[in-house]
């Protein structure tokens, strides 16, 4: 399925909003302080979502499961829930038996002058609105759970073992902020160690973090089906972020160019544009008509590889970052071209379906 105009080019149908699941009957069951594993298999609609803080308490819970031939649906999340999360829960839903969203705002991937102390938490509306979606379980472990003796303050010491994925974490986001992807790989790599064999579901508004996740996965031969789902917008194109709240009426208002921009990258293709500086240029040009947005960078890279382009051939990102005020925002649109033409990706302007049809592996 595709979105609707303008948001995916030469799509032949629209999404839905799709509201919170309702009771199926039958299978309408109730989670209070544990799953109840002697429920008959199959899907599953929760009233409320167990919350576990212990690393030992979720393997139990997932392995028991496990061995009653249920598969596992993992949604990793820093919380303050947006209708992107929520899709991402709705693929999961629709698709597994027993379906976990850990909520850990992760300082091992916020710089010394970034926002972790505003990076907005709301745990009992997270909590409500996971159990909305279905969610089973939601893991909410306190840092000393997921960092066990490392220190986090200024003179703090570091955690002894991190992870590191080369070539893939010098570039766009991570040229502007050293360290942030090998925080993200080492909470991803602790918490599928923690879900164990699963699939799990993440957000194309990512895309280096995704691209980072699989390569991850791929070279630790990690038991985790990776899943990439939509980048989910709201009605005037804003990429949907938690970071939007932070932003003021002004702000937010003026962050609009950044899909403005994108869109005018993507009318370029359209039009047959395959110069990968030249459509860089004109994404850039249009950000730099708002004066409260400063363009951090606009770069046209292999999807797969994140290497800068000359040429559009193949899976392309389009990628952006900006800072609106003290926001940082980032935004992109993938481009598949071939010798039949261009297909552009911006995302949906709404969340998909909870049968999760746009979420693909690879």
């Amino acid at each position: 399925m595709c979105a609707a105009a303008p948001y995916n080019y030469n799509c032949r149908n629209h999404y839905r909003r799709l509201s919170s699941p309702a009771p199926r009957e039958g299978l309408e069951r109730k989670v209070v302080a544990a799953l109840d594993l002697s429920a008959s298999k199959g899907p599953i609609v929760v009233e409320r979502a167990v919350v576990l803080e212990r690393v030992g308490d979720l393997r139990a819970q997932l392995d028991a499961a496990r061995a009653q031939g249920r598969t596992v649906g993992f949604v990793p999340t820093m919380g303050a829930f947006h209708d992107g999360h929520r899709s991402l829960m709705r693929a999961a839903r629709a698709r597994h038996d027993v379906v976990v969203v850990s909520l850990f705002v992760n300082p091992l991937q916020f710089g010394p002058a970034e926002d972790l102390d505003r990076y907005p938490k709301d745990l009992a509306g997270d909590v409500a609105g996971a159990a909305a979606e279905g969610v089973d379980i939601v893991f909410a472990p306190p840092v000393e759970e997921m960092y066990p003796g490392t220190d986090f303050s200024p003179d703090g010491a570091p955690p002894l073992t991190t992870v590191s994925v080369a070539g893939l974490t010098g570039g766009l986001c991570g040229s502007a902020r050293p360290g942030h992807f090998d925080g993200v790989a080492t909470v991803v790599a602790k918490l599928f160690g923690i879900v164990g064999p699963s699939t799990a579901y993440f957000g194309k508004k990512d895309a280096q973090q995704l691209a980072v996740v699989r390569r991850l996965v791929a070279d630790l031969c990690l038991p985790v089906e990776i899943v990439g789902c939509p980048l989910v917008r709201e009605a005037d194109g804003m990429a949907m972020s938690s970071r939007n709240r932070n932003l003021s009426p002004a702000e937010r208002e003026a962050a609009t160019v950044i899909h403005r921009g994108l869109q005018t990258g993507a009318d370029v293709v359209m039009a047959g544009e395959r110069d990968a500086g030249k459509l860089r240029r004109v994404v850039a040009n249009v950000l730099t008509t708002e004066p409260l947005v400063r363009l951090e960078y606009a770069e046209v890279v292999a999807a797969d590889t994140l290497s800068p382009l000359e040429v559009l051939d193949g899976e392309v990102l389009v990628a952006v970052a900006a800072r609106v005020g003290d926001v940082r925002l980032i935004d992109n649109m993938t481009v598949r071209v071939d010798g039949r033409g261009a297909v552009v990706d911006l995302g949906v302007n709404v969340a998909p379906t909870g049968e999760g049809g746009l979420c693909a592996a690879r």
